[in-house]
């Protein structure tokens, strides 16, 4: 029973087998797609819009799927694929690149549809043969090492997804996204056009450039547009270079609804700037609508995708159009590609689905044989294949604006040199495991992503070709301009370009005398939501509204601002102050009681005046000094009592000039020691009138002996000698300093001296007054002595002043700031001084000088005038 298992088991094994291995791998389906090959040694993979519209049939599932079939030539692209075509011939004819590999091509159009370019990709990296017979396998190298495309964002979005599993190069020469900067998403995609983030930076770079803080944005609403806007939302606004009025989405739909909406934005919009992200099938319907409604006086500045199209370059789109600015793609020379394609001839390719052939029956509208029934006789010519290029004008070999195209002859020549790196490698020094190298035979396509993450070239037209990390390759492009020409046509010129290299960073260069503006002003327009806040001014945002949108607030006082749009206002060092302006700080005034204003002027002389006065009187008295009115009543008091007035004039000087530490010192104190040497002669007088009056009663004479000579002169030395000990004290525990005041101004600094300690001060003028207090007593006691000229009077009267003056000091001198306090207590020094030397020695001037018949001792004693 085993033996017959064993022997039925071998018999259906051998039969399983024999059935697998004369079957074969069958493709699900066949790609019927427009497409131009030519076989070598390695193939490179092309994808390209040739034609732009797509009709598809309908699905159903009770019939064989059809293929859809595309229309509509799109000249620009068969010329894109054209010369891929052109660079692969001219590597070959190069004997100094892959000198001995021969490359081929496969170039599918993508119709503009994903669908399609998705289809076609698929057959570049899969084959399109029928079946592999499995006993050859089906392993081996891929038809294609690399595919250079695809030209939408869209499209390179989802190839590449696939692609990228099995590390197939894809350099797009036309897709902008820059999400496909994405080296976790993308890990084979490079492309030799720059990335949108950086056209976006270009047109950021422009808008800086004339000030334009204030734009519009308009987007398509696809990969291009949307990240286009998130790029503008992260590099413009949210960098504070400026805001965008507004952001409106062009849909696929030609929503002509919508598109009126958005027209009005920009009508009722403030922004003189609109930027216009978007392919040139949408901005075509949008500008249909401008003109409906005769928009203008707004500054386009396009995208790269429509800033060359011819479309909208005419006679009824140029008035509001004109002056347009662009990022356009770097144009470049390609000698020998237009000869190329002059030479192109349907007769080399036999496939019926030839891009030639297709172009050919387009341009020449003619169709190859067998033509439709009825097409000879509705008037349609047969192709012979030898009519002439140069006889119908096509732009096909229009050589002019070589943009694009340039950028799929590095995309053709990075493959090339990556390919070439990689044969040159020496065995056992390669990049891979084992430090193995690459080679035909076994190659693999990461291997050539390797190769091609390093390559480095320079064109023949002297741009540098690299790719940095993430596969975008060094950023160019061009400045482009429309100009207005005077017979209504229009222009496309150069006006500078945008460039990033390795050392210098992004650079910007406009030549902006070629510009031409379509304003009246012939000059570039204003387009800011408010103006720049000036120096002195400080800007604060309008509530709801973006950060450019602001209210121009002057700085208030002490601070500054000393810059265009400054945030916010500075304040200004403590010895400054704003400006009237308030853009820069200026020292603040200072403020005392100066020898050069007038109130310093004026209390300074009255000084000197009450100086000399002092002076003039001591000379008529020593003068005089023989004579009955000198010599009564103490001669020698009389003569300190002057020189005393004098000190208390002079040392009003020292309240007038800017306080220093010296003059704050000496101030009070000789103010205080000279009051009260002053006082002190008038106390002792008081008290020497008063015991002369007691000596002449009998009983009396003993009062004299108390107030001898000896004894005049100490009690004046120790009723000084005390205040003297009271400013000493007052300087040593609380000396008086200068001090810089701003309580009382802001923008003034009021110089003046600190008491220090206000006890002292205080204890000073109260000895001053106590002094003052027991003359005026003492003298009022004594006012009705029966002399005839009885001193007393004057010493009260004097005294009174000096009592009224100084309480009425107290109050002023608490209430006035700054140097207004020094003049009150100089004004105060001066008043009690006057006052005391006019009440003193006004009355005996007056009869030494104007009445001396009265000057004799009978007269002083009250005896009658001598004869």
């Amino acid at each position: 029973m085993w033996a017959f298992l064993v022997l039925l088991y071998s018999h259906f094994s051998s039969a399983l087998s024999s059935s697998l291995y004369s079957s074969s791998c069958k493709l699900q389906g066949q790609f019927h797609l427009n497409g131009l090959h030519k076989a070598g040694d390695v193939v490179l993979g092309g994808l390209f819009e040739i034609h732009f519209f797509t009709v598809f049939p309908d699905l159903s599932f009770t019939s064989k799927p059809q293929q859809p079939t595309c229309h509509g030539l799109d000249t620009p692209g068969f010329r894109h694929a054209m010369t891929m075509a052109f660079a692969v011939d001219e590597i070959n004819r190069n004997s100094n690149l892959l000198p001995n590999v021969t490359l081929g091509y496969s170039l599918y159009d993508n119709c503009v549809q994903l669908a399609i370019g998705f289809r076609a990709a698929l057959s570049l990296v899969s084959g399109q043969e029928e079946q592999f017979i499995l006993e050859e396998t089906c392993e081996g190298t891929p038809p294609v090492i690399g595919v250079v495309g695809d030209s939408i964002s869209t499209s390179s979005i989802a190839i590449s997804t696939v692609l990228g599993l099995y590390r197939v190069p894809m350099v797009s020469y036309f897709a902008t996204c820059s999400c496909l900067s994405d080296r976790q998403k993308f890990p084979s995609f490079f492309r030799t056009i720059p990335s949108d983030a950086f056209q976006v930076r270009a047109m950021i770079q422009i808008l800086k450039h004339f000030g334009w803080t204030w734009a519009g944005l308009v987007i398509s609403d696809d990969d291009y547009g949307l990240h286009a806007a998130r790029s503008f939302q992260s590099d413009f606004v949210q960098s504070g270079e400026g805001c965008l009025a507004y952001t409106e989405i062009l849909s696929w739909a030609n929503d002509q609804a919508e598109l009126r909406r958005i027209v009005g934005v920009m009508k009722k919009s403030t922004a003189r700037v609109v930027i216009v992200f978007a392919s040139e099938n949408h901005v075509v319907n949008l500008m249909e609508e401008v003109v409906r409604q005769n928009v203008t006086g707004l500054q386009w500045i396009a995208s790269e995708a429509w800033i060359a199209a011819t479309i909208f370059q005419t006679s009824r789109l140029i008035p509001h159009l004109a002056g347009t600015l662009g990022i356009a793609i770097r144009r470049g020379e390609l000698p020998g590609l237009r000869d190329f394609l002059l030479q192109i001839r349907p007769d080399l390719h036999d496939n019926e689905n030839s891009l030639v052939k297709l172009f050919w029956e387009y341009t020449f509208q003619c169709r190859f044989a067998p033509p439709p029934a009825g097409w000879v006789e509705a008037g349609g010519a047969i192709c012979t294949g030898q009519e002439d290029l140069e006889d119908v004008h096509s732009k096909v070999i229009d050589m002019s604006n070589l943009r694009p195209e340039y950028n799929v002859y590095k995309a053709v020549y990075a493959l090339a040199y990556a390919l070439d790196d990689m044969l040159q490698c020496e065995p056992g020094r390669g990049p891979f495991s084992g430090n193995s190298c690459g080679s035909l035979k076994g190659l693999e396509p990461w291997q050539l992503v390797y190769y091609l993450q390093k390559v480095n070239f320079t064109t023949p037209f002297g741009d540098q070709v690299s790719f940095d990390e993430n596969g975008d390759a060094l950023p160019i492009y061009d400045i482009m301009n429309w100009l207005w020409l005077p017979d209504g046509r229009a222009k496309l010129q150069n006006v500078g370009d945008v460039k990033k290299s390795a050392f210098k960073g992004e650079e910007l260069t406009i030549d902006e005398n070629k510009i031409f503006w379509n304003f009246e002003s012939k000059k570039p327009p204003r387009s800011v939501c408010s103006e720049s806040c000036p120096p002195g001014t400080r800007m604060a945002r309008k509530k709801g509204q973006p950060v450019c949108c602001f209210d121009c607030i002057p700085c208030s006082e002490g601070k500054i601002s000393n810059k265009t749009d400054s945030i916010e206002c500075t304040s200004c060092p403590k010895d400054f102050w704003s400006s009237p302006q308030r853009d820069h700080c200026v020292p603040k005034k200072t403020e005392f009681l100066s020898y050069h204003e007038p109130l310093g002027i004026c209390l300074t002389a009255t000084s000197l005046l009450g100086t000399c006065i002092c002076a003039v009187v001591l000379v008529i008295f020593i003068y005089h000094r023989a004579t009955p009115i000198v010599r009564a009543n103490n001669s020698e008091l009389s003569f300190q009592l002057l020189v005393s007035l004098k000190l208390c004039f002079l040392c009003s000087l020292l309240f007038i000039g800017r306080p220093r530490l010296w003059t704050c010192q000496l101030r009070h104190a000789v103010f205080g020691i000279s009051f009260v040497l002053c006082v002190s002669c008038i106390l002792v007088k008081t008290m020497v009138v008063l015991a002369v009056f007691k000596a002449s009663k009998p009983g009396g004479g003993a009062s004299l002996k108390w107030f001898g000579a000896m004894q005049q002169r100490g009690i004046v030395i120790v009723l000084t000698s005390i205040q003297a000990g009271i400013c000493t004290a007052w300087i040593v525990s609380a000396s008086p300093v200068p001090h810089k005041n701003t309580q009382y101004h802001s923008d003034k600094i009021v110089y003046e001296c600190v008491v220090g300690s206000t006890v002292g001060f205080a204890v000073l003028l109260g000895y001053i007054g106590l002094l003052a207090i027991l003359s005026f007593l003492i003298a009022f006691i004594a006012r009705n002595l029966p002399d005839s000229f009885n001193e007393a009077k004057f010493i009260s009267f004097s005294m009174l002043i000096f009592c009224a003056v100084w309480v009425a000091f107290i109050p002023a001198y608490i209430s006035s700031p700054g140097k207004y306090a020094d003049a009150v207590e100089v004004f105060a020094i001066l008043a009690s001084s006057y006052g005391l030397l006019v009440a003193l020695f006004g009355p005996k001037c007056y009869i030494i000088l104007l009445r001396p018949e009265r000057n004799t001792k009978k007269a002083i004693m009250g005896r009658g005038v001598e004869s």
